[in-house]
């Protein structure tokens, strides 16, 4: 049934039998076979068929989440019998908004100098994805913002709070000033995430609440090509103070407040909502909150 219900979960996340055995590592025989029994087992139809994947029936959806929760459990059980075997090891995904990657070394490097035997993967992710990855299994962790739109059912520990700067060349426009509006901000040449990013949604709100729009002249989903820009002197850009302080920016770059209105966002980690968690879960949201203590004493 577990390795049923896995498959199950595979093929809703995938849309497609193919792709999900390949996924999977099975022939698409074998997924169709399995899906089928699990069907006859519940004596309802999961799967609307045709010549293709057409979606899930309303009795495939409620057991989605039904799947979700026993796979979830059955990992969990799984994983703290392992750790009870031989200690905290394994390997944690983590899936992290652009702005927030710089500080992740904060909370991997203290963890790991107390669990050697664990590794990482790391990605770049917009905030919605963060969350269906989570949802999905496809990560342990996510590291998004937590007071800007509906997180969901996730564990959340707060990190810190997002606050803007204008970053800029030196020598550049407004490159001397103490602060600038967000109203000014609108009328330089920005490089800005792009429209899919939370971040640049934050972005285009505060400058609508005083009537200004941005017209970026350049956007990306990554903020090393975004840094390199500003570098040219030829662009500036609106970054998170705790982004350019991770960076390190120093002349020729400038990180200047912006005000009217003093913005900030909570950033944070998430998990899925269950107890108990993983170990490794576990032990990264107690990590977290170590790190956000620290964040604290700091402000």
């Amino acid at each position: 049934m577990i390795d049923k219900l896995e498959f199950f979960i595979a093929l809703a996340r995938e849309q497609h039998f193919g792709r999900a055995a390949t996924e999977l590592g099975v022939t698409q025989p074998t997924l169709s076979a399995a899906i089928k029994q699990l069907e006859d087992q519940l004596g309802v139809m999961l799967v609307q068929r045709g010549s293709r994947f057409q979606g899930l029936t309303p009795e495939g959806q409620r057991v989605l989440e039904w799947a979700r929760r026993i796979v979830g459990d059955t990992r969990t059980m799984r994983a703290e019998m392992k750790a009870a075997r031989r200690g905290l090891a394994g390997h944690v995904r983590i899936a992290a908004i652009p702005t927030a990657l710089a500080m992740l070394p904060e909370l991997t490097t203290p963890f790991r100098d107390k669990h050697p035997e664990v590794t990482f993967s790391i990605i770049s992710r917009t905030s919605l994805e963060v969350l269906s990855l989570l949802e999905n299994f496809e990560i342990d962790i996510g590291i998004t913002y937590l007071d800007n739109e509906p997180l969901g059912h996730v564990a959340a520990v707060p990190l810190y709070s997002e606050r803007y700067q204008l970053i800029t060349a030196a020598k550049s426009r407004m490159s001397d000033r103490e602060s600038v509006t967000w109203k000014e901000v609108a009328n330089l040449p920005l490089c800005l995430l792009t429209p899919d990013m939370q971040n640049r949604r934050i972005i285009n709100k505060h400058l609508e609440e005083v009537g200004a729009t941005a017209h970026p002249t350049l956007e990306s989903n990554s903020m090393i090509v975004l840094f390199s820009h500003i570098r040219t002197g030829k662009w500036a850009s609106i970054m998170p103070l705790n982004l350019a302080e991770v960076l390190g920016f120093s002349e020729p770059i400038r990180a200047i407040p912006i005000v009217e209105p003093d913005a900030s966002h909570l950033v944070g980690l998430v998990a899925v909502k269950r107890e108990p968690h993983t170990p490794l879960v576990s032990a990264l949201l107690y990590e977290a909150g170590l790190l956000a203590e620290r964040y604290g004493e700091h402000r």
